[in-house]
């Protein structure tokens, strides 16, 4: 029987690992290093070093395999991203019967969360033959930024919504909340929005030595945010971020 572990690492910083997340660690025959190209080289870097640092285990190997690209501006999005899931399984099938076969346990660090804007919990139902899944939490990127600003997500008595750039460029201000979070946002959806009343806390690299914060008045610090990020997108070549809209009176 297959056991595959996804194991939720954090948003960058390997001292934001839960015990589980060691034990699991270490209990696995295989870990899988998803290689995402050079410009992302920095993601494949981490979880090397997280290995480095808490694996001890002598018997668990290492393997590293390209994880697929999506293809950008398809016409129909939900077909090809789809499309992309398969393409990402038959990689980790082909990695995991060539390093292990059918019987053992592999694992693969999930960045933040494996619950939240990540796609290895549907993609780990497309394995054949289906494994036994085996969870290990971790801290999402919207905890790394609420904790990065010091700020509490929620209002007292009041919910929040979490969203992504497109769908808040698409469809504007979600109705029925004050507080929105944006994750997944290439494009700083937020230029779209009026500003008026909004306030905005923003991250990027969250947990990692080149972290950025800032935060403000949307209409006063919008254009900030918007040029830190393009400079920072050049210099490294990749960038993650997200922020928080709050809509007060």
């Amino acid at each position: 029987m297959l056991t595959l572990f996804l194991i939720g690492i954090g948003c960058g910083d390997p001292g934001q690992l839960t015990r589980a997340a060691v034990q699991a660690i270490n209990a696995a025959d295989l870990i899988l290093i998803p290689r995402k190209g050079m410009a992302k080289s920095d993601l494949a870097d981490l979880r090397r070093t997280i290995c480095a640092d808490v694996l001890t285990n002598q018997a668990t190997r290492i393997a590293e395999f390209d994880l697929p690209v999506r293809e950008a501006g398809e016409a129909d999005y939900h077909k090809g991203v789809d499309d992309w899931h398969d393409a990402v399984a038959a990689a980790w099938s082909r990695t995991i019967a060539s390093q292990l076969g059918d019987d053992g346990k592999v694992a693969l660090l999930i960045w933040g969360d494996p619950s939240l804007y990540d796609s290895s919990l549907r993609i780990a139902r497309r394995l054949d033959p289906l494994p036994d899944i085996d969870v290990v939490p971790g801290i999402t990127s919207i905890q790394a930024l609420c904790a990065a600003h010091a700020l509490p997500l929620n209002d007292i008595g009041e919910p929040f919504l979490v969203t992504t750039g497109r769908r808040l460029r698409e469809g504007g201000w979600p109705q029925g909340v004050d507080t929105v979070v944006v994750m997944l946002d290439g494009s700083t959806a937020f230029q779209s929005l009026d500003p008026a009343g909004l306030h905005i806390w923003w991250g990027a690299y969250l947990g990692m030595p080149d972290q950025i914060v800032m935060s403000g008045v949307l209409a006063e610090i919008g254009p900030s945010i918007v040029a830190a990020r393009q400079d920072a997108r050049e210099r490294h070549g990749w960038i993650m971020d997200s922020y928080i809209l709050k809509r007060r009176p």
